[in-house]
């Protein structure tokens, strides 16, 4: 029989800020995180907007200046959300069985910036001169281990990398390691900081990027005719999940039951997906199975909306696909309009996003949304927030090299 888990932890951070409750309020006002890129000279760059996020490790509360220099941006981040969804969940892990808690924490990319700053060193100042912090900073599993160490937590702990669907699939894989008793906790999400030099300039020469410099708040606008590309962002989003009686017994706050999971692969373009939204429907439908949920009972869908011309319109056709019918009753918005798309760590982000949708009873909007493409005809939720009460909401994360994952939340039965 499978164990029943749930959501006892939240934390972010974002180009909108930290902790959740800031990002939440932001993101009703219908702010938006994107701003011009303070992190290095953009100025030979065709695009210099970001979702960047305002940070500073040491001021954070996450390292001292000293041990900041062993971690790159990204685990910095992902220590920052994980430190905040433990304190949101309550637990004390020293009080726990340290083998009967994990970490899960995946990421697209790593430690881009480490990566990019030792090359320069090695090129001009030799083998030396690069530093020997240079691949424990860089690996992808940095972030899930420093977590892991952070806390004391000595179960299963691994990462996750399939692009920017590696949330999603970690909080998937986190899901299962309860599930069928390999661990009572887990610490799952994302973390990802690939706006550096290279980063961007990759991005940018792919055209995956939205150029318009013009207005950058407004760049970023899923399901809009007038989308150009996605805006490039970082930031974490972490969640703390528990065997249900865990969380019962010592009187947990639950914001919801992680009741499906699915994956697929597109097995096509290594960058475009599927124009038929074929491997993302069939994510979607394995969840919803995985969740032993009818499609009608979901009534609100955090899509992946990236806000590019082709990936919009394929989430939307899968959305029809699955739903049938009832996808002209559901609400879906995407909330990369406000923050942009941080890649690895958006399906975390977007998970807590739906636990607060459960609990507030109110989903966030799309923002920027004026000129509805004809291609995307679903209730995208443009520009304003809704007051509704959703008993069960999905999570769609869709990556570069055709992967696909969804998650199904819902409330306590």
């Amino acid at each position: 029989m499978k164990r029943r888990v749930v959501i006892t932890g939240l934390g972010v951070v974002t180009s909108l800020g930290r902790p959740v409750d800031r990002l939440w309020e932001r993101l009703l006002a219908g702010d938006s995180g994107v701003g011009p890129i303070n992190l290095f000279d953009v100025s030979g760059y065709r695009v210099q907007f970001a979702g960047e996020v305002p940070w500073d490790g040491a001021a954070e509360g996450v390292a001292s200046p000293k041990e900041l220099r062993r971690l790159d941006r990204f685990t910095q981040f992902a220590i920052a959300a994980a430190g905040d969804a433990v304190k949101d969940s309550g637990l004390e892990f020293d009080k726990e069985d340290p083998y009967r808690c994990g970490v899960v924490v995946g990421s697209g990319i790593g430690g881009l910036a480490e990566f990019e700053a030792q090359h320069e060193r090695l090129l001009t100042k030799g083998i030396e001169k690069v530093s020997p912090f240079t691949i424990p900073k860089l690996i992808v599993n940095a972030a899930s281990g420093h977590v892991s160490s952070r806390h004391g937590i000595k179960g299963p702990n691994f990462a996750v990398a399939t692009a920017c669907a590696s949330a999603a699939n970690s909080i998937g894989e986190a899901l299962r390691a309860i599930r069928y008793g390999d661990a009572d906790v887990m610490v799952a999400g994302g973390s990802e900081a690939a706006l550096t030099p290279m980063g961007l300039a990759g991005f940018q020469n792919m055209r995956a990027l939205s150029f318009r410099s013009d207005a950058p708040q407004q760049a970023s606008r899923p399901f809009d005719a007038d989308r150009d590309g996605f805006v490039l962002a970082e930031g974490a989003g972490i969640v703390v999940l528990e065997e249900l009686e865990h969380a019962r017994q010592r009187g947990a706050k639950i914001y919801g039951e992680l009741r499906g999971y699915g994956s697929s692969g597109d097995a096509g373009h290594i960058t475009q997906p599927d124009e038929e939204g074929r491997g993302a429907a069939r994510a979607m439908a394995m969840a919803l199975e995985d969740a032993e949920m009818a499609p009608d009972r979901v009534g609100y869908i955090n899509a992946h909306g990236t806000s590019t011309p082709l990936g919009d319109k394929a989430e939307t056709k899968a959305i029809k696909k699955v739903f049938g019918e009832h996808a002209r009753q559901l609400a879906v918005s995407s909330i990369k309009s406000h923050l942009g798309h941080s890649l690895g760590a958006s399906g975390g982000i977007e998970l807590v996003a739906c636990a607060m949708t459960l609990e507030r009873n109110v989903i966030p909007p799309t923002i920027n949304l004026e000129t509805p493409d004809p291609d995307c005809d679903l209730d995208y939720i443009p520009n304003q927030p809704r007051e509704a009460v959703v008993d069960a909401v999905m999570s769609n994360s869709f990556g570069f090299g055709g992967h696909n994952a969804s998650l199904v939340l819902s409330r306590m039965d």
